[in-house]
């Protein structure tokens, strides 16, 4: 069962949350944009000096639990700091730009964390941002453009968005942090309005509806106009007409999908003449659900024209959280994890 509205209430602390300032504008060295189905950064061809085959796209990791934190006593795991948990993130990144990865996805309420009941929330009950919460993801998008890497940002997750009282917030909860992307300054973050918005774990119908996804869509998009905004289905590999419209990127999980499908499925978002990528696709040998494995999924949407990201979620996502990369036999996926990556360089003919 799921942590309580009035439990969420109690422990956010809202009525002794201090103003939020967004006013302090970052220096942004690094540019996420889009030119057809192409992504640019700083007016280049993504990895431009590398496989022709690989310009243009974003490979990319999901790390939603990089800026974590528990506000439930009863389930926080002892002695969890979430500054050092955010520390350990961003000293990864080094290597995994080293493998050719281009983009991190960071959610503003996290991800599943391998337990249920975890309060974990950059908006409070009215839609405000939270100052402490919101500096943990400054420090990544800001450590992600000091390396010429991009944040795919989610705004709302599965099990979390019963903090926000009702439909009203969440849009006040989209429009503060459009905001707040718009007047730090940031230009290398892209905007995922809610991870796989159909999921039964949301409690709002409004962020479970097409419609309200595309609402939000555009809420981010008038504030924010050179932020790219999208949104992310379910793991079928599928992304509805109407969302593939309002988006300026088609977003795809892939998880419960194997690779045999893949091409059909990127053929049919590709006739929007917008750039494919996946940011979630969960593949390793420990799920007993028999999803084929991440390096053939990772090149079938590479051959295909998307690009493609690795959700490792027993070592990146479930606590104790491991954000490295893996070494053969080190545990926790990590042969698996390092295969991949090394099949990564291999895809992009990084030398």
């Amino acid at each position: 069962m799921r942590v309580s509205y009035l439990f969420i209430c109690l422990f956010a602390f809202v009525s002794q949350l201090p103003a939020l300032n967004s006013s302090e504008e970052f220096n942004s060295e690094t540019c996420i944009s889009i030119l057809g189905s192409s992504f640019i950064i700083n007016g280049e061809l993504t990895y431009s000096n590398l496989n022709p085959r690989a310009w243009g796209k974003l490979m990319n990791v999901r790390m939603v639990n990089g800026v974590f934190e528990d506000l439930n006593p009863e389930t926080c795991p002892k002695g969890f700091d979430p500054d050092s948990n955010t520390d350990a993130f961003i000293a990864s990144m080094d290597q995994y730009r080293d493998k050719g990865v281009l983009g991190f996805t960071v959610n503003l309420q996290g991800g599943m964390p391998g337990y249920e009941n975890a309060l974990n929330s950059a908006f409070t009950c009215d839609g405000a941002l939270k100052p402490g919460y919101m500096k943990r993801v400054s420090r990544v998008i800001e450590a992600a453009d000091e390396r010429g890497l991009v944040i795919i940002l989610g705004f709302f997750y599965q099990r979390q968005d019963q903090v926000l009282e009702d439909t009203e917030a969440i849009k006040r909860a989209t429009a503060n942090a459009a905001t707040w992307l718009r007047d730090r300054g940031y230009t290398n973050v892209m905007v995922e309005i809610s991870n796989e918005y159909r999921h039964p774990g949301f409690d709002h119908q409004f962020l479970r509806s097409e419609t309200g996804q595309s609402e939000l869509i555009r809420l981010v998009r008038s504030i924010a106009p050179s932020i790219p905004v999208s949104t992310s289905g379910m793991g079928n590999a599928s992304f509805h007409p109407l969302l593939a419209e309002a988006a300026d990127y088609i977003l795809l999980h892939g998880n419960t999908t194997g690779p045999e499908d893949y091409p059909n499925r990127i053929k049919t978002v590709s006739s929007y003449g917008k750039p494919v990528i996946f940011n979630e696709d969960w593949c390793y040998s420990d799920d007993t659900r028999g999803i084929p494995d991440a390096i053939e999924k990772m090149k079938t949407a590479f051959a295909h024209g998307a690009s493609w990201g690795n959700m490792n979620q027993q070592r990146n996502q479930h606590w104790p959280f491991i954000f490295k990369i893996g070494e053969p036999g080190e545990g926790t996926n990590a042969t698996e994890d390092y295969a991949l990556y090394e099949a990564m360089v291999k895809l992009l003919e990084i030398r």
